[in-house]
């Protein structure tokens, strides 16, 4: 069923009786050509682009719980490609360029958003690095615009802009950065990736991965072993434990990042807002929450639920950025289990066990790089060599010490 305005009148005036399922709800077979571990936005969006790009279509994606559970429906959904360094500002300027065609592609409203986000700055240092930001993100073909605070304050004029402490001098802004509907981009992909005969297989735990010369076979779980030629671990925050069921050590620390909305209140914030002071950012919903986040937990966590010292930090952020947010009740918050490398940038590469193919260390650029995540590593394993966008995205760059490193904080998982 393809969906539409029409069907939307048709089936309200219908008791809404007429809508069928989503995706198939399969078993699993014994055996596949390819499996994907992992059924978030990423591995979604890999069997899609496998099945479209390649006809690819004899796969099974495997979800222990259910498909957009864990970081595609735990995240503040921003979508941007104000990126920099090479490497990355490829990648996410291609991943961007997906998104913009993607909801009609899918037949599917994603709710992209392209309402413009905003990255602020307090000094003159941080003024001319975003200047050389902006005009690397314009030489690589995306936009890019340097606001001193006169212009700023024209547009967000709700900002606390004097400060003592963290006074804002002016924002480079970037147009077609916004926000999305997080399960929904779960959601459409999976959707378009079962029409094209992927098995999404949910409630089916991975507790091994066969490897026999050198080679993999298969995965065992908890509905049995599955044979297959070629595996793809991606899995977010729990990357490590997975690729360490087939002998793997990753340059990856996991850490719980929190996130936060408030009561629905009036339109206010019409774009997202980075606060330059530290790791915050703020958007408001379609429903009228503010939704905002911080920095990570700096300890190492599996635990999808966060702490009141991080909740106290970014608390503080807001009422620094905008004081009249202090009137504002906070109604709810949640935990995803971010996968950071060392050098803040992700992973997708071949591992050394053939057919066994790795995509992690996505850090704070998951939910942004969907598209572009699942285009690259579906390219990956069906041609097995990298798309031309994430070709500095190799696990020897741990080794050889040529690293990816976008904020400048060094080589320590939990400053990126």
């Amino acid at each position: 069923m393809r969906f539409s305005g029409w069907q939307v009148l048709r089936q309200g005036l219908s008791g809404n009786k007429g809508w069928k399922p989503q995706w198939r709800d399969p078993a699993p077979k014994s055996k596949y050509d390819i499996i994907l571990i992992g059924g978030g936005g990423h591995g979604l969006s890999t069997a899609y682009y496998l099945a479209k790009n390649h006809g690819l279509t004899n796969i099974a994606v495997l979800e222990k719980g259910y498909l957009g559970g864990g970081n595609v429906g735990r995240n503040t959904t921003i979508v941007r490609a104000d990126y920099s360094l090479p490497g990355n500002s490829g990648f996410y300027s291609h991943s961007l360029k997906l998104w913009e065609g993607l909801p009609a592609e899918l037949n599917y409203n994603l709710m992209l958003s392209q309402r413009g986000v905003y990255r602020l700055f307090h000094s003159d240092g941080q003024r001319d690095h975003f200047a050389r930001a902006g005009n690397a993100i314009v030489n690589q073909g995306d936009d890019a615009v340097l606001l001193d605070q006169t212009a700023l304050r024209k547009r967000l004029p709700y900002l606390d802009y004097d400060n003592a402490r963290f006074p804002i001098h002016g924002a480079l802004y970037h147009a077609r950065g916004g926000t999305a509907r997080h399960d929904a981009v779960a959601w459409g992909y999976a959707r378009g990736a079962d029409q094209r005969g992927v098995d999404l297989i949910q409630n089916c735990e991975v507790t091994g991965i066969d490897v026999e010369n050198g080679r993999v076979r298969g995965v065992q779980t908890t509905r049995g072993a599955i044979r297959a030629k070629k595996v793809g671990i991606v899995v977010a925050g729990h990357s490590s434990r997975v690729a360490a069921m087939a002998g793997m050590r990753l340059p990856i620390e996991s850490h719980l990042l929190q996130a936060f909305v408030t009561e629905g209140l009036k339109p206010v914030i019409d774009s997202v807002i980075s606060f330059g002071m530290g790791h915050f950012y703020i958007s408001q919903s379609d429903k009228g929450g503010l939704v905002f986040g911080g920095d990570l937990d700096f300890y190492a966590s599996y635990a999808q639920r966060g702490n009141l010292p991080r909740a106290e930090q970014v608390t503080q952020a807001a009422m620094t950025l905008m004081p009249m947010i202090g009137k504002a009740r906070t109604l709810r918050s949640w935990g995803g289990i971010m996968d950071m490398s060392a050098d803040g940038s992700p992973i997708i590469d071949k591992t050394h066990i053939d057919g066994l193919f790795l995509n992690a260390g996505w850090c704070y650029g998951g939910f942004k790089a969907v598209p572009g995540s699942g285009w690259a590593f579906a390219h990956l394993i069906a041609t097995g060599s990298p798309h031309q966008t994430a070709e500095k995205y190799m696990l020897e760059r741990f080794k050889t010490g040529h690293l990816i490193d976008e904020e400048g904080t060094g080589a320590q998982h939990n400053l990126h």
